[in-house]
């Protein structure tokens, strides 16, 4: 079966399609993203703006259509934080199924950081023994930790790096007053989620996920993207801490020089580095192992288990294990 899963993100819509069949792990066969940055498109009140909305409207029927093109039968649509905070989210989802034929789903916090455990459970396997994951996206950080593909713990905190490049930083590059006080407050937000997760022991594997965490393991020096996922990459705090050190002094353009580091990314890079930097620091933890599955690809696998992989004859919609749903 070939299935599409469409990602509507805090800054990126990503469509990747994938031949997909119960009890396989699921081979990716075209990845397209595209520039979207839905979190700058809240108004001061909180609401999405006519002009956000039409532009996730657009994204979604280009990645309908880019389905479509690619044969596939089943599409599954989620969106995360951007969506999910503006107050007017029901009225905008309601907009684009009805213009698009697409049902977005819209995921918590909490969802995303189960999902996207599963992925990097069945990444990894039951050898991993306690596994925790770590993922920073645009809007979110998610932490999630356990034994099974089920976590124990799973939880999102408004840490997103593009959150606190918007909220945080005045300045390019943020003075030293903007960084001092971005790091105490990060410090506020994580210490009560940090104690419940060291309350449940320490973990066998500490892994992470999103672009910040292989930009950030790439910029110390991970291997490039381009030797494939299965080499192993890692993350150290003591690299980071002198990453942080570097690029902190530097501006968003000057970032985006730097090898491996996107230019949509380069401004939130910093944000996202104190994030990942006191997170490790919290949990006590010196390393962590780039995993390359993550949300969508738990959105898959979940999919995968609650199906046999078939599309019944003439059927032409389909109901997802989350509700997200196309016609054609």
């Amino acid at each position: 079966m070939r299935l599409g899963v469409l990602d509507v993100g805090s800054n990126t819509v990503h469509l990747l399609v994938v031949d997909a069949h119960r009890g396989a792990h699921p081979t990716p066969m075209s990845s397209e993203k595209s520039v979207l940055r839905l979190a700058e498109q809240l108004t001061g009140s909180g609401t999405l703006s006519r002009h956000g909305a039409d532009a996730l409207v657009r994204a979604v029927a280009e990645g309908k259509a880019s389905a479509v093109q690619f044969g596939c039968e089943d599409l599954m649509a989620f969106a995360t934080s951007a969506v999910r905070e503006a107050g007017n989210s029901a009225a905008v989802l309601e907009r684009v199924r009805k213009e698009t034929g697409v049902e977005l789903e819209v995921l918590s916090g909490e969802d995303e950081a189960r999902y996207t455990f599963l992925a990097v459970r069945r990444w990894y396997g039951w050898s991993a023994g306690r596994l925790l994951n770590l993922d920073i996206g645009g809007g979110s950080l998610e932490i999630a930790v356990g034994r099974d593909e089920s976590p124990d713990l799973a939880c999102s905190i408004p840490l997103g790096a593009g959150r606190l490049t918007r909220t945080r930083f005045k300045h390019d590059p943020p003075t030293r007053h903007e960084l001092r006080d971005t790091v105490e407050w990060i410090d506020e937000q994580l210490a009560p989620v940090a104690k419940r997760v060291l309350r449940l022991g320490e973990p066998d594997l500490v892994a992470a996920t999103s672009k910040t965490f292989r930009t950030l393991a790439r910029l110390t020096g991970a291997a490039p993207s381009g030797q494939g996922p299965r080499v192993r990459r890692v993350l150290t705090h003591s690299g980071l801490r002198q990453l942080i050190a570097f690029i902190s002094r530097m501006s968003a353009e000057d970032i985006a020089e730097l090898e491996g580091v996107s230019a949509g990314r380069a401004a939130q890079l910093v944000a996202g580095a104190l994030v990942a930097e006191a997170t490790m620091r919290a949990l006590s933890l010196t390393e962590l192992e780039i995993c390359p599955w993550a949300l969508r690809e738990g959105v898959i696998l979940r999919r995968l288990d609650h199906t046999d992989g078939a599309v019944p004859p003439g059927e032409t919609g389909r109901t997802a294990h989350f509700g997200a749903r196309w016609n054609q």
